[in-house]
């Protein structure tokens, strides 16, 4: 994966293929015509300094996880993947040693797939367990190489380091390179809609969430996750950095069977990203391509 305008032909004729959004196309000339109007006329800088200020507040309310306004961001399947029948489940901030197994053991009993957003560093520390995921009929995708909170105040170059480090660590670990991404807590920035681009990364969020890092009770995580379920969802729950319940025990371990329960009572079934995806009909979504490491 190449870095953001590293003077690569590669790079250069993918950064110009790529379309920014409407608001950032917009924005991109506001700034524009903004530095012109001052440097034409001086005397209405606070003019254009207070449109500028109102353009930046409203793409800091882009930044928002489940947001399309910076670029496509895959919060639930398309719509002709949203009437087959699937929820996805996606699992963040693995691989862990001790509750990735067993959630990979409550996943088969269930015949259920899904997919694992993996933290890179903790890729590099764990390789067998990822080829364990791959090997059980699941995902493996991208979640950054730390995990830094400070993900979405990162300029291109972190970035894409972030990400290009990523990546290399899990295809060493699995020989699969990650297709999607997810940043830290959903968070990003106007910058990282190119980055991924030259990536061939889909950006991914969710649909619900069930705070399981922050929640310990199941019945408030399932409340969460399972309120007006319909085909196409997207849920997120965390194999990493999943809370602990009154026992002691990662909530997702409790939450994880009768979630699967409840998707196979309202006759929808659990799956991957990349398996939910490869059972659309013909030109119903486009996923990235694979990613060279």
């Amino acid at each position: 994966m190449e870095g953001p305008l590293t003077g690569t032909r590669d790079a250069l004729l993918k950064l110009r293929r790529w379309s920014p959004s409407p608001v950032l196309r917009a924005s991109l000339w506001l700034h524009a015509l903004g530095a012109v109007t001052i440097l034409a006329h001086w005397p209405l800088w606070p003019l254009v300094l207070a449109l500028l200020g109102g353009n930046h507040l409203l793409l800091t309310a882009g930044m928002h996880p489940r947001g399309a306004m910076l670029g496509p961001n895959l919060r639930r399947l398309p719509p002709a993947g949203a009437t087959r029948g699937r929820v996805v489940l996606t699992f963040d901030d693995g691989p862990h040693p001790d509750v990735t197994p067993r959630v990979l053991d409550i996943l088969e009993a269930h015949g259920a797939t899904a997919s694992f957003f993996v933290i890179g560093r903790l890729a590099a520390l764990h390789p067998a367990l990822l080829r364990e995921i791959i090997g059980r009929g699941h995902d493996v995708e991208n979640h950054t190489q730390r995990h830094s909170y400070a993900f979405a105040c990162m300029g291109p170059w972190r970035q894409a380091r972030e990400i290009r480090e990523a990546q290399r660590a899990v295809a060493d670990a699995c020989g699969r390179a990650p297709r999607f991404f997810r940043a830290p807590m959903g968070l990003r920035n106007p910058l990282l809609a190119p980055v991924l681009h030259l990536g061939g990364l889909s950006l991914v969020s969710w649909t619900r969430r069930g705070y399981d890092t922050r929640l310990s009770d199941r019945h408030r995580i399932l409340r969460r996750l399972t309120r007006n379920l319909a085909d196409g969802d997207i849920l997120l729950l965390h194999d990493g950095s999943s809370a602990l319940d009154a026992a002691g025990e990662p909530v997702v371990l409790a939450v994880l069977p009768e979630l699967l329960e409840r998707i196979a009572a309202a006759g929808l079934s659990a799956s991957s990203l990349r398996l939910a995806i490869r059972a659309e009909p013909a030109g119903a979504a486009s996923p990235a391509p694979a990613v060279r490491a």
